[in-house]
């Protein structure tokens, strides 16, 4: 038996539990029906038990001497930059949920520094093994949306009580995930899976996911243009021609329905956009007034958005520009200028990085368009992966691990 399985260089355990809280989203009790216990903040407990483990993970890792070396400027600024969030509780107007958006803000800034402690362990194994469960959880919540939830009030699907934006960016992150793992494992079949995944994010009628999803899919084919065979090409587009038949044979009957209505009517002749415009602009007139330090956390919801029935800014920047004024717009800034210097390139590993990066950039993307603050935690933890793999050095194999 090879000494790595004896002792691998990081538990499976913290990165499963810390994905799997990541993915649950907000999940009390009272959505299983228990509503005696809707107190019960299940992502708490579950954090709780990934950083019992995490400590005794790293507990046992040898001393490494390059981790003086690493660039972690970036987790540092991520960390002023949630923590000046929270305290901007302070400040915010009394209609404001403080202590539910702080609540979400501690379990995010936790979850990101747990995942990166645990990454920088093993990159290799991390990386590779959180894209295996993104693939997993993206093809089990296809299924409960076709087979179990169904279509919502709007004919949008999604599962498991999240939102279709939310659900889109699971699958869209399956795909993403099913590219990874066939450049890993040099092999076509997860690629089988995409079609699956291609189905059920249309069917979440999530414009603005579809749109990062192209975006960030036009930009990898950009960069890996010169790469690109004749043969590869042709059979690409072979793939694409048989996914798209296959989705129109098996789609439901509302599928037609949902991307004629959700797609072609509202997006292309009425130019619906979901009252986003007016949402942004009572944001950015927020920001205008409280230019410093904003109005505040859920200042938006506290001064607008409980009038107009109105969650949140529907834009990352917007929100932390409307909430956190220019201090927030600063830290949010170095922090994410600080983690492009870091995975630029791809440093030691390029293409977990890359791929890594392409996750997060999409979810960032998507955040722009949907979501609150809490919705972005999967940008903030492929981030986290990106950056470990970037500045962690790949160890040299030792004489029991090279074979015979």
């Amino acid at each position: 038996m090879s000494p790595w399985l004896r002792t691998p260089r990081v538990f499976l355990a913290p990165g499963l539990v810390l994905i799997l809280v990541a993915i649950g989203g907000r999940f009390t009790l009272d959505r299983a029906g228990y509503t005696d216990l809707a107190w019960v903040d299940l992502r708490v407990i579950g954090l709780l038990v990934a950083l019992a483990v995490l400590i005794v993970d790293i507990a046992r890792r040898p001393f490494l001497e390059t981790a003086a070396e690493r660039r972690e400027g970036w987790l540092v600024a991520t960390a002023l930059f949630f923590l000046f969030q929270i305290a901007s509780g302070l400040w915010a107007p009394a209609a404001s949920r403080v202590g539910p958006q702080t609540v979400d803000l501690v379990l995010m800034g936790a979850l990101v520094v747990a995942f990166y402690l645990y990454a920088v362990g093993d990159p290799e194994t991390v990386v590779k093994t959180a894209f295996l469960l993104f693939y997993i959880a993206a093809i089990v919540f296809a299924l409960a949306a076709l087979f179990v939830n169904g279509p919502g009030e709007q004919g949008r699907y999604s599962a498991f009580g999240g939102g279709p934006n939310v659900f889109v960016r699971i699958e869209i992150l399956g795909v993403i995930s099913a590219i990874a793992l066939a450049l890993f494992r040099r092999r076509l079949w997860p690629l089988l899976a995409t079609p699956l995944f291609g189905l059920a994010a249309v069917l979440s009628g999530s414009r603005a996911g579809l749109l990062a999803a192209a975006a960030v899919g036009a930009v990898a084919l950009f960069k890996i243009r010169r790469r690109l065979h004749p043969g590869a090409i042709a059979g690409a587009l072979v793939f694409v021609a048989a996914a798209v038949a296959t989705i129109w044979a098996f789609a439901p009957p509302a599928f037609t329905n949902l991307f004629q209505e959700r797609f072609v009517e509202q997006t292309v002749q009425e130019r619906y956009l979901s009252d986003r415009t007016d949402i942004w602009a009572a944001a950015w007139q927020l920001a205008v007034d409280h230019p410093i330090a904003g109005a505040g956390l859920d200042g938006f919801y506290g001064l607008v958005g409980v009038n107009q029935f109105v969650e949140y800014p529907h834009n990352y920047v917007l929100g932390v520009a409307a909430e956190g004024g220019l201090i927030g717009i600063g830290l949010l800034t170095a922090a994410v200028l600080l983690w492009t210097t870091t995975v630029h390139g791809g440093g030691h590993r390029p293409q977990l990085t890359g791929l890594a990066v392409a996750a997060a950039v999409f979810v960032g993307l998507s955040s722009l368009f949907s979501g609150d603050y809490y919705d972005s935690r999967l940008a903030w933890l492929f981030a986290a992966m990106a950056a470990a793999a970037a500045v962690v050095p790949v160890p040299a194999k030792t004489l029991e691990e090279v074979p015979a």
